[in-house]
């Protein structure tokens, strides 16, 4: 595919500074990019790279006047770039279409329009699946679940009993959603297991990684609002309930029964113990370890997780720690020697 940049910039509603007739056909990051690409700076400090950069064309905020070579200025050079990049590299995944052959169907299946099943899925009795999903092979769906309209279920996810998935969510390889939540009752040394019987709900627009598991309720549900994001290898025991458009990033553990708000971000590798709440546009810090409640709006990093204002400066001193304790020994043995010589003028 060729356009020209001021077809480019009709697309993402930016302005040409430059010659608008250079052809682009391809995109890039502006280190990688050669002739024929377009790249994107959205922050002014990288400013330097465009004489640096073999990109034929850049798309830069609308605080950039000129540049050294044609730059389309924009509102927002991120959300331009990823526009840009979905029209030069469209999906080219291989969608199933259709039902294939091998899928295994059960009773009283509801099937929307366009809906394609891959090969060897299983879909048990009593399920629904809205328009122009599509499940890919491998897969499992349990009695009695609903999926809504244009979903994209990759290769090998299990989708449990029970389980309400909204519409536009795409879950990845590996997932699976509507396992049991980890309750036993403990008598005389021996784990007896509670009955897991209450499901999850998934909202509209949500995107779940690989590799990921989400809990049943025990009763009632686990919830994951609308527009909430899920890396890799996350784990959501039961009934969690996550808000709106919150991101979980890869690793993190929540505990069971956690109330996590609107626009939370978990970084990396956090964890957080049961029946806690974390606020609307809270921010939890990579390898945070939350053992209370977080308040809405507030950034929090360490373990004990606590302010990071706080935290950064535990961390200063722990890392103090070597140098004060030959400190603390220097100390000591001065003290030994200023009282052996008290000692000594005393029997003088």
């Amino acid at each position: 595919m060729e356009k020209t940049l001021k077809e480019i910039a009709q697309l993402i509603n930016g302005e040409v500074v430059g010659n608008e007739k250079i052809t682009i056909k391809g995109v890039c990051g502006i280190k990688e990019a050669k002739e024929g690409d377009i790249s994107f700076l959205a922050n002014n400090k990288y400013l330097p790279f465009i004489d640096k950069t073999e990109a034929s064309a850049i798309i830069t905020s609308r605080q950039v006047e000129s540049a050294s070579k044609p730059i389309i200025r924009t509102d927002n050079p991120s959300l331009a770039f990823v526009k840009i990049v979905s029209l030069f590299a469209p999906g080219d995944i291989q969608k199933p279409k259709g039902i294939h052959p091998t899928a295994n169907l059960g009773k009283n299946i509801k099937l929307g329009s366009n809906v394609s099943v891959g090969a060897y899925v299983s879909i048990g009795d009593n399920v629904s699946i809205g328009d122009n999903s599509v499940i890919f092979g491998g897969s499992f769906i349990g009695n009695n679940t609903q999926i809504g309209k244009d979903c994209l279920i990759y290769p090998n996810v299990s989708v449990r009993e029970f389980i309400l998935i909204g519409n536009r969510v795409i879950v990845h390889s590996g997932t699976v959603i509507g396992s049991d939540g980890f309750g036993f009752l403990t008598i005389d040394g021996e784990h007896h297991k509670i009955p897991q019987i209450g499901i999850v709900e998934i909202g509209d627009d949500v995107e779940i990684g690989a590799n990921v598991a989400i809990d049943r309720a025990r009763f009632d549900k686990t919830v994951i609002g609308s527009g909430t994001k899920i890396d890799n290898l996350v784990h959501i025991a039961h009934n969690v309930i996550i808000g709106k458009n919150s991101i979980i990033v890869a690793q993190v553990g929540i505990s069971g029964s956690t109330l996590i708000g609107n626009n939370v971000t978990l970084a990396g590798q956090a964890g957080l113990v049961g029946h806690i709440t974390v606020g609307d546009n809270a921010i939890v810090a990579a390898q945070g370890g939350v053992t209370k409640s977080v308040a809405a709006n507030s950034f929090v990093s360490g373990y004990p997780a606590k302010p990071h204002n706080i935290a950064i400066k535990v961390n200063a001193c722990v890392q103090n720690l070597p140098r004060l304790y030959d400190t603390v020994n220097a100390l000591k043995k001065r003290i030994e020697e200023i009282e052996i010589e008290l000692k000594n003028k005393q029997h003088g």
